[in-house]
């Protein structure tokens, strides 16, 4: 690594968090359902198949427009779990606090989870909590881990992405961020951002009950739909093409993004999801995301191909093509 310290970098979800990841972790817990590096791990018990995944959330601010880390704590978890096809039951929860944190703040965090839990149809069984003195946290980080069930049949993962399958999008990319950003530095735009946080778990209940061959779902958080990409890419051993002209991005997040001088690509999003299918399945697929609410922006936005493996490029609106490299560096520190 370049720096022999830990940088505010590893931990964008980028280029910088994978070789922390691929040089620090894999070598020292190596396994069979580790090396997978999907959003959750699939174990077999007794004969089932079990989701199993965890994360930990250090928004800032705590509370924004469309959410706040409770809400993004649950839906993040349970999108999780849902990105490998599996139906989220339990989840647990640990909260770290510092001291001096508004009990009522507490209170609106902790009903928001509860009301997220029961939309997306978990249940939150065990937990832990710490307080560490003022000044040694950051007013509550939480983590919180999930247990789902895989049913038989379904084999979703970074590794199934195929040439000539199609690349779609659940719905507009990068409110998220821009939403954090704007929230955290006091801008103002003429149409006001809102974040995306949602449970996607009966979204994709929803598309894998139409019948239609999924190869990879996967939520696109931290780094952006092209960090995403990235990562499906090198699993798969695969290129990625997609299409300036089909993303589906708000004015209010490109006026935004040229204003700061970020691309939407690389921001995160908290309620989007991808999804790899065979190009014949497109349509029926397409059709079923449109019908949730969660999904009624869903498009079609590029295809897997057999050239430049590992890589994903952007055609661009004047035909050009540009690749896009995983994000390097941290554009939006704090922002899940």
């Amino acid at each position: 690594m370049v720096s022999d310290k830990i940088l505010l970098d590893h931990g964008s979800g980028g280029r910088v968090s994978h070789e922390l990841v691929e040089r620090l972790f894999l070598p020292r817990f190596q396994n069979p359902w580790l090396q997978d590096l999907n959003d959750s791990a699939v174990i077999t018990v007794e004969g089932g198949r079990l989701a199993f995944t965890t994360d930990s959330y250090v928004v800032d601010p705590l509370f924004f427009p469309g959410g706040d880390i409770g809400a993004l704590a649950v839906c993040g978890t349970v999108n999780d779990l849902a990105m490998l096809g599996a139906r989220p039951f339990y989840l647990s929860v640990a909260f770290i606090l510092e001291e001096g944190l508004p009990l009522k703040d507490l209170e609106r965090i902790v009903a928001s989870m509860a009301k997220a839990a029961a939309e997306a149809g978990v249940h939150i069984v065990t937990g832990d909590t710490k307080v560490v003195p003022q000044g040694a946290g950051d007013k509550i980080f939480i983590n919180t881990a999930g247990i789902g069930v895989v049913p038989e049949g379904i084999r979703i993962g970074g590794r199934e992405a195929k040439s000539g399958d199609t690349v779609l999008v659940s719905g507009t990319l990068g409110d998220h961020g821009l939403t954090i950003l704007s929230q955290r530095e006091g801008l103002a735009f003429e149409s006001p951002l809102k974040s995306d946080v949602a449970p996607l778990s009966g979204l994709v209940q929803e598309m894998l009950a139409c019948g239609a061959e999924i190869h990879v779902l996967r939520d696109p958080t931290r780094g952006g739909l092209a960090t995403t990409l990235n990562e499906i890419a090198r699993q798969s051993g695969v290129g990625i093409e997609i299409w300036e002209e089909a993303l589906p991005v708000r004015d209010q997040v490109l006026a935004a993004s040229e204003t700061l001088g970020l691309d939407p690509l690389y921001i995160a999003n908290e309620g989007k999801l991808v999804a790899i299918v065979p190009k014949e399945e497109a349509e029926k697929v397409l059709t079923v995301m449109r019908k949730n609410k969660y999904g009624r922006e869903a498009a079609l936005i590029g295809e897997v191909t057999a050239d430049h493996p590992g890589q994903v490029v952007l055609k661009t609106l004047i035909g050009g093509s540009r690749l896009l490299d995983m994000l390097s560096g941290e554009q939006l520190p704090r922002i899940c």
